[in-house]
Formats: C-alpha cells, sequence, structure tokens
C-alpha cells in the first residue's frame, strides 16, 4: 500500500546534481495539504499524466486548490479534494555550477602563416546555471531520475570547441600572436556559445580559455625564436663570445706561468696576442649591423681547438701548443692540410 508523503523537499549534497524527480520511478501518492518546500536555489516542477502542470519558485507551499487550480480540474470528485493523487515532482538545481572544464579530445587543424598547418590543443573552464527549468528538463533531462554536471559536459564540450575552431580561423594569423588575442577569444567564443546554451534553458555565466597550446616540436621552434631575438645580432654575440674565450685562455695560461718558463712564455704570448687584438675586435663589435667593418681592422683569429689560444688565419701550427691547424699531416713532407684535400699544398704530394 503506497503511503501519501507530507513534505516533499531534495538536498543535493554533492552540488553537482542538476536535476532530481521524486520519486526517483514511477508517479508519487500526495496528498493535498502537502507540503512542499523549494529553497533559494531551486526550482520544483510539478507532472501529472506527463504535462507540467505548474513550476514553484523559492519558498513554503501547501498544495491545495489554491496553489494546483489546474490539478483541481484532473481530480475526481467522487474521491473528495482531500483525497491522495499521483504526481511526480522535479526539482532543479538553480544554483551557479562553476569550474566545469572543456577542453579538445584531439588536437584541431589551424592553418598558420608562420608554421603552415599546426594543430591546437586548447583548454579552460566555464560557469553556467538553468534559468528556464521547464525548458531544460523537457530538451535535456527528459524522464531521468538523476541528471548531474557530468553528464552534460561532453555535450558543452563539443559546442564550445567548434565555435572557438571558427573563431580561431577567423581572428589570428598565426600563434606568435596568441598572447594579445586570449581575452577576444574567450569574449567572442561565449558571446558565440550563448545562443545553444540559451536555446537549451542554460545561461551561460562564464567563460576561460586557460591555454591554447601548439605541438612541442613547434614550440621548440618558438623557444628557439625567442632566443635569438634575446641574442640581437648574431655576429656580434660570437664576436664577444670568442673575445670572453681568449680572456679565459690567457688568465688561465698566466696562472700557470709560475710552474715553469714554457707555460709562463706561452701565457706571456696569450696576454700579448690578447692585448693586440681586443681593440680590433671591440671595435668590431661596436660596428652596427650590416655595416662593414672599418678599415685597418684585424679579423678576429681562430682559436685552437686544444689550448683554445688564438691561430693566424693561415698558420699549420698553433704557435702556443703545437697543435696541427688543418686534417691529417702529408705523409711525404709532414706539412698539415686543411681536411679534404686531395694534394699536399708544400709539396704537392697525392693526399687521397
Amino acid at each position: 500500500m503506497a503511503v501519501a508523503l507530507e513534505i516533499i523537499e531534495w538536498f543535493d549534497a554533492t552540488g553537482q546534481q542538476m536535476v532530481c524527480r521524486i520519486p526517483r520511478e514511477g508517479s508519487g501518492t500526495f496528498k493535498l495539504g502537502a507540503q512542499l518546500i523549494v529553497r533559494e536555489s531551486q526550482y520544483a516542477l510539478f507532472f501529472r499524466d506527463g504535462r507540467s502542470l505548474d513550476t514553484f519558485g523559492p519558498g513554503r507551499y501547501t498544495l491545495s486548490t489554491l496553489n494546483l487550480p489546474l490539478l483541481t480540474k484532473l481530480i475526481s470528485l467522487p474521491f473528495g479534494f482531500e483525497s491522495p493523487f499521483k504526481v511526480e515532482v522535479i526539482f532543479v538545481n538553480a544554483k551557479a555550477f562553476i569550474n566545469l572544464k572543456w577542453g579538445t579530445k584531439q588536437p584541431v587543424a589551424f592553418r598558420d602563416s608562420e608554421f603552415k598547418m599546426i594543430r591546437l590543443r586548447a583548454f579552460g573552464v566555464y560557469a553556467l546555471r538553468v534559468v528556464d527549468p521547464a525548458l531544460f528538463v523537457n530538451k535535456i533531462v527528459g524522464t531521468q531520475s538523476l541528471y548531474t554536471t557530468d553528464m552534460i559536459q561532453d555535450f558543452l564540450r563539443d559546442i564550445i570547441v567548434a565555435r572557438l575552431n571558427d573563431l580561431l580561423g577567423e581572428t589570428m594569423k598565426t600563434i606568435l600572436d596568441l598572447p594579445k588575442y586570449y581575452d577576444e577569444l574567450a569574449g567572442g567564443t561565449k558571446a558565440r556559445v550563448l545562443e545553444d546554451f540559451q536555446k537549451n534553458g542554460i545561461e551561460l555565466l562564464d567563460f576561460v580559455i586557460n591555454s591554447i597550446t601548439p605541438p612541442e616540436e613547434v614550440m621548440k621552434v618558438i623557444d628557439e625564436r625567442s632566443g635569438m631575438g634575446a641574442v640581437g645580432d648574431i655576429n656580434r654575440y660570437m664576436q664577444f663570445k670568442a673575445a670572453r674565450a681568449i680572456e679565459k685562455a690567457s688568465e688561465a695560461a698566466g696562472d700557470g706561468a709560475a710552474a715553469g718558463t714554457a707555460s709562463a712564455g706561452m701565457g706571456l704570448g696569450l696576454g700579448a696576442g690578447f692585448g693586440m687584438m681586443l681593440p680590433g675586435m671591440i671595435k668590431q663589435a661596436m660596428t652596427p649591423a650590416g655595416q662593414p667593418p672599418a678599415a685597418g681592422v684585424p679579423t678576429p683569429p681562430m682559436l685552437c681547438k686544444k689550448c683554445n689560444g688564438p691561430v693566424p688565419l693561415n698558420a699549420n701550427f698553433c704557435p702556443n701548443c703545437g697543435e696541427a691547424i688543418g686534417g691529417a699531416p702529408c705523409p711525404k713532407c709532414n706539412t698539415p692540410n686543411p681536411s679534404g684535400s686531395k694534394f699536399c699544398s708544400n709539396c704537392g704530394n697525392k693526399l687521397a
């Protein structure tokens, strides 16, 4: 035997339930005079025989013919107005559901003016609430007894990604300009999905794009470009690095001078060489990019791969440590030749 309910109310302990049906299955037996309690963050919809009879906002209601005028016509008079009747009460959560996540399942294609066709991933959060409970229940929930945010997020995510993908193609030419477009993309996407949400009885409160990222290999290229931008003129940067290397080599050789006469001579030579070369290197480094060096300024020499000391451009051996500068020595006259040489530059002997 069914027991008539006297108090009808609903609590959401999880904070993620959007709709709850009472009773969960079938129709409930309620009695005229029962108390319906609807909280500030809720709506209550009454259904009988598959029809929506009324929607209640926040408050405490006594079920009577005053509150349910449509129900009065459906109750059979022979049973009297105190007789129980079977209806369904559907509670709809009207609170704001925040921190709902959206993102691309698969990277979306984007035609970039710098990197050609690339794929992007996008992620973010949004907040919503139900503003038309009858429309939301009839179009989205149907006869389900419980409906949560997890059950609608896939549907809404696909709408968001589709609208964002269109907006990216219309707004940007290259992802290098992405940082200055974050706010515009978020605002534009929100405006485009508003209608999609509203036609299902939902209001989009907030929409945030957390990140739009290209593939890892594209990120590496962007990092390299950033590094080049920080360096500036690569020629002047390399000249500066060479001058620092010569200075360190000179200091190291000078520190070892006390160990012996040979080391002292080497340090002295390096120090003298560095002193002669430094003015020209500094002057050349200070020359504006794209402008040839001033006349009389010597070209910075190459460095020995063994002792890192300066070596004249046409030298075959390092004047500091004796290391061969060229390729393999000639088997006939023992003269070093550049790598790949077919004949010895000194005696003409065939090398390869």
